[in-house]
């Protein structure tokens, strides 16, 4: 993997692991439960692709 690569991938990174805790946080706060288990879905979607990209280096 090339520097520019991992820069890419360490940013990606980055960005997964903010949506993942914006979302961990939005639930706590959500009182709707149809709500709730939209934001618990994205939040597992985050966590998905947080370790598929950290599977890459």
């Amino acid at each position: 993997m090339t520097s520019k690569e991992l820069l890419y991938v360490e940013d990606a990174l980055g960005h997964e692991k903010y949506f993942h805790t914006q979302c961990c946080e939005t639930i706590n706060r959500l009182q709707d439960n149809e709500l709730k288990s939209f934001v618990q879905q994205l939040e597992q979607s985050h966590r998905t692709i947080f370790q598929s990209l950290y599977g890459l280096l």
